[in-house]
């Protein structure tokens, strides 16, 4: 809600407190070949991290993920450019789903039976990716992802960061020694990346006009730059934030309303999917 996020339009509520969640993951589970999440590119990075305590959770993150989308009907999703081939997946699944139990005369049957049209149960989603920042790279290696679970608290600025905390992670972020700043050189990584930070805290603004800014800056002149535009850019966020939460009622309230409307529409999709596969529903479930 400090981004911007208008209750009234936008459901905000805790993922734990709708049940159909797990539900559906499950069941997505029960359908989904190992070979498909073997290939996702986020468990092999990090299982070679976590080496052998890696967790059953990670491994099957992805179809959780895909059972977040795919309970609210979702036809277009906003994810980061590391997120596309989770959301290839949840597409596969709606496909192979589709495939398995939402096709003939027995699956009309039972729809019929349950009192809901023979329609398949879920939406393909298509990915919404903005064209610049979609990938903000670590400050400590340009060519790795910036991420909030790195032990490496300083190759990140994390949305609640205070000024003086933003200043030194960017003075003391990693640059190169050429000379200048320039957007496209394969060999730059970490120019790429600042200057697509700057560019994400001032949408307002083109490539070629910030190119004109600070190209022929040094990243001593440079830094305190960037550092300045990113604190201006959350000062806002972090004010709101302050306010939200300081208002315990007022989140209370919130979550709970968000809640109940996104049980709402999860538990439609969750029935209809029980149906789907031939589970024995209850008379209370029909009547929803």
């Amino acid at each position: 809600m400090h981004l911007g996020i208008d209750p009234a339009k936008s459901k905000v509520f805790v993922q734990s407190h709708v049940s159909a969640h797990s539900e559906l993951a499950w069941l997505l589970n029960c359908v989904t070949p190992m070979n498909w999440l073997e290939r996702m590119i986020q468990f092999k990075d990090k299982a070679k991290k976590q080496g052998e305590s890696v967790g059953v959770g990670l491994f099957t993150y992805p179809v959780l993920m895909a059972a977040d989308i795919l309970l609210y009907q979702a036809d277009r999703v906003p994810v980061g450019e590391d997120q596309r081939q989770h959301l290839e997946l949840a597409r596969d699944l709606v496909r192979r789903f589709t495939d398995l139990f939402c096709k003939g005369n027995p699956y009309k049957k039972r729809c019929k039976a349950a009192g809901i049209p023979s329609r398949p149960v879920f939406v393909e989603p298509n990915a919404l990716i903005v064209k610049e920042g979609a990938r903000v790279m670590s400050l400590s290696d340009g060519s790795s992802k910036m991420s909030k679970s790195d032990p490496n608290d300083a190759s990140r600025i994390n949305v609640l960061d205070p000024p003086k905390v933003i200043r030194d992670k960017v003075k003391r972020c990693k640059t190169d020694s050429f000379k200048g700043i320039e957007w496209d050189n394969p060999d730059r990584p970490e120019a790429k990346n600042l200057l697509n930070i700057y560019l994400a805290v001032q949408p307002e603004r083109t490539k070629d006009d910030i190119l004109e800014e600070v190209g022929g800056m040094t990243w001593g002149e440079f830094k305190p730059v960037l550092a300045e535009a990113i604190v201006k850019h959350l000062e806002p966020i972090q004010k709101r934030y302050k306010e939200v939460r300081e208002d315990d009622d007022y989140l209370d309230n919130v979550l709970r309303e968000g809640a109940t409307a996104a049980n709402e529409v999860a538990s439609r999709t969750l029935y209809a999917t029980r149906v789907a596969m031939g589970f024995a529903t209850t008379p209370e479930e029909k009547q929803q």
